[in-house]
């Protein structure tokens, strides 16, 4: 839904009023019905621009870290560090040089994007002792209702707000003014004022919290596994070689990535586990493609999901759904992992799992293969183990290209996979996907207390699951705000 209008036609008294700028921007409207608001700048204590450390500051670990706009972004409330580019480590005396001027972030504060992604916020949901933010951030503090603010700080209303300016200049990296966001108006209900708020407040804290259970759950996969390897290895030794030319011509590659002591290191880890390993069947993968014919938009009325690189998740879920209507037949018509296999490094070999049950039919490009007619168990702990960070860069390592890297499907069947117990990979499995554990019958005055029930037993898949559900129903709570 769009809340800011160009008018198709202007008077000669308004282009007067504005110098005869003849610039559309000049001449937006903002649409919203309701007319009880603040702007931002009433409902702050305070707010802060950020400040650039500079390269010389970067170094390769430290406890320091300095925040880039790209940890912000569309589809998480909360800080995503896993993105590339999102962090530098910087030096400690960096640290201290900005921190009498920054102090730390509060569980509370919101950072605000005002160059590349702008408008685009996050939230943050617990004190933070070394970070420091980019000069393209704001650090917002409100002075009350924080989880409200925040939720129509990342609703559409606000973002078309900050994305135009009563001057008609462009947003960029040197044109925003911050009073474009202080004038930011801020819709309130009228009707039922404290529990809508309230509403609204409880559904932004639990998605704030699954956001953060998902993390830690994808942490005690990758700890399981990891434990499992390093602690169940034959009495085998690995010693690093530079390859000599028999091995050269049976890997018939002449690039250096899987001739590396990491790689190699890696790879005997794997094949050194004592109760062996095992590969894809070459009869159960298969790549997607993309139809010629096609529509591909966001509108529920296209019949079928939509699956590329890019709406992966670093743990193993869709991060947004697309639609498609074709020609043809869709190639996504049972359960199945899908698995990355072109990117930049270590996205290659990134997997997630296709519901059936949830998503239905659907069609994947062919940026991806799927792997398909294995025990769920079993491809669930396959997708894990390929999420597990040292995996990421294995498959970097193992893939081919310079600009766009890519692994072939002669590459994948060559990815060793460790033959875990079976209840280990039960437990692995489960704590992805746990079908058992649902949220229903939910109402404001038993709502916090299921969620808690639901979030001690639910997996990363579930999680995921209710955190877009919860967003579609505050989206739409915000929309009743706006138009009354």
């Amino acid at each position: 839904m769009a809340y800011v209008d160009i008018p198709q036609t202007i008077s000669s008294k308004e282009l007067l009023e504005n110098d005869c700028n003849f610039s559309s921007s000049v001449y937006k409207r903002l649409l919203m019905k309701n007319t009880n608001y603040k702007t931002l700048g009433e409902l702050l204590e305070t707010y802060q621009s950020g400040k650039e450390v500079g390269s010389l500051a970067y170094v390769e670990k430290s406890p320091f870290k300095f925040i880039r706009t790209k940890a912000i972004n569309t589809n998480l409330f909360c800080l995503d560090f896993s993105t590339q580019g999102a962090i530098e480590y910087i030096k400690p005396d960096s640290y201290k040089i900005y921190f009498k001027e920054f102090m730390d972030l509060q569980k509370g504060d919101i950072l605000f994007v005002t160059g590349g992604n702008v408008g685009e916020v996050a939230f943050i949901d617990k004190d933070y002792t070394n970070l420091i933010f980019s000069s393209h951030i704001i650090k917002l503090k409100t002075l009350e209702n924080p989880y409200y603010i925040f939720a129509m700080l990342k609703h559409n209303i606000c973002k078309e707000q900050v994305n135009f300016s009563p001057t008609g200049a462009i947003k960029g990296l040197d044109t925003f003014k911050v009073n474009y966001l202080l004038n930011c108006k801020i819709p309130f209900p009228n009707h039922n004022k404290e529990q809508t708020i309230n509403f609204i407040e409880t559904l932004t804290k639990s998605i704030i919290k699954k956001e953060a259970l998902i993390r830690t759950r994808h942490k005690e996969i990758l700890n399981l596994i990891e434990s499992e390897l390093l602690n169940n290895q034959l009495p085998n030794t690995f010693t690093y070689t530079y390859p000599n030319i028999k091995e050269l011509q049976i890997a018939g590659r002449l690039d250096t990535g899987i001739y590396c002591e990491e790689f190699k290191r890696i790879d005997f880890l794997i094949k050194n586990y004592k109760n062996g390993v095992f590969y894809i069947d070459k009869g159960k993968i298969k790549s997607g493609s993309t139809p010629k014919t096609r529509f591909i938009g966001k509108e529920e009325f296209l019949k079928y999901q939509w699956i590329t690189p890019s709406h992966c998740s670093d743990y193993g879920t869709i991060k947004e759904e697309e639609r498609i209507n074709f020609i043809g037949k869709p190639n996504l018509t049972q359960d199945c992992i899908l698995l990355i296999n072109r990117g930049q490094g270590q996205d290659c070999g990134k997997g997630i799992f296709y519901s059936f049950a949830d998503s239905k039919t659907g069609q994947h490009n062919q940026g991806m293969y799927r792997i398909f007619n294995y025990p769920k168990i079993q491809m669930l702990f396959m997708m894990c183990f390929l999420n597990a960070e040292f995996m990421r860069r294995y498959c970097a390592y193992f893939s081919l290209g310079s600009k766009m890297r890519e692994l072939k499907r002669e590459n994948f069947l060559q990815i060793p996979f460790p033959n875990f117990p079976q209840n280990l990979q039960e437990k692995i499995a489960k704590l992805y996907h746990n079908p058992n554990v649902k949220l229903e019958n939910l109402s404001l005055d038993n709502f916090t207390q299921s969620d808690e029930i639901f979030c001690q037993n639910a997996g990363i898949y579930e999680l995921d699951l209710s955190i877009k559900q919860l967003k579609t129903t505050l989206n739409r709570m915000i929309d009743d705000i706006i138009n009354e």
